[in-house]
């Protein structure tokens, strides 16, 4: 088994379970608006939140588009006119207040910080962002963070990697290996610069793509084995 030097972590879905904290970011912004956030309303959004993300991980859409936006599209499909800036404000705010942990997340990041340079490669708002990792309990692990809105770019954008690479000292791409949740994200963007990639597909769906990552697991702790570490 190869042996790797630096790990780059993808941060929702991969260490933080951004699922949980959406679910209650929503209900209280949707609370606060007086409008039920019914099942339909819900899966309408998820829907149209995933469209604007890959708008926007093609480069076909700038950030503050993708998040300014999305809720004023949302009401205005029910007939309700809102201020899609405001929205998103509150938004931010509630979802910023969540840290729900992937299981087993902490330790393992625990324990690989004693092995390995960690570093965070995240798509996002750097406050936001910041904040969770701190309250999570995950920061004092990393020696870096890296996002999108800091960097100017995003994943799975060759220039995200660039502006990674140059900060960090003595990088040997073939000891470096990027872990994350996204396909298109993570392992497309790893793919794109050269190095090794490994895909949690924790839902198990199957890709087609002339891509392969160079591992593929459903759950965190499988990173133990690739790693050579004793849990």
């Amino acid at each position: 088994m190869k042996q790797y030097k630096t790990l780059l972590f993808d941060l929702d879905d991969t260490l933080l379970d951004f699922g949980a904290t959406e679910e209650v970011a929503l209900q209280k912004l949707f609370s606060h608006q007086q409008v039920e956030l019914t099942p339909e309303i819900k899966a309408n959004y998820k829907k149209l939140n995933r469209e604007l993300w890959r708008a926007y991980e093609e480069d076909q859409m700038d950030r503050d588009e993708v998040v300014n936006t999305r809720f004023a599209i949302l009401f205005k499909q029910y007939g309700i006119e809102v201020d899609g800036v405001a929205l998103e404000k509150n938004y931010r705010k509630y979802l910023s207040e969540g840290h729900h942990l992937i299981e087993g997340a902490l330790n393992l990041i625990k324990t690989l910080h004693k092995q390995f340079d960690l570093y965070v490669v995240s798509n996002g708002e750097s406050k936001t962002q910041e904040k969770r990792l701190h309250d999570s309990g995950l920061a004092p692990y990393f020696k870096k963070v890296f996002v999108s809105e800091d960097t100017g770019y995003q994943k799975p954008m060759k220039e995200f990697f660039h502006v990674v690479f140059s900060q960090i000292e003595n990088l040997d791409l073939t000891t470096t290996l990027i872990i994350g949740d996204s396909f298109s994200a993570d392992i497309t963007g790893g793919w794109n610069v050269g190095i090794d990639t490994c895909w949690i597909n924790h839902k198990q769906i199957t890709m087609e793509s002339d891509i392969t990552p160079t591992y593929e697991i459903t759950k965190l702790e499988e990173l133990y084995k690739i790693l050579q570490v004793n849990q």
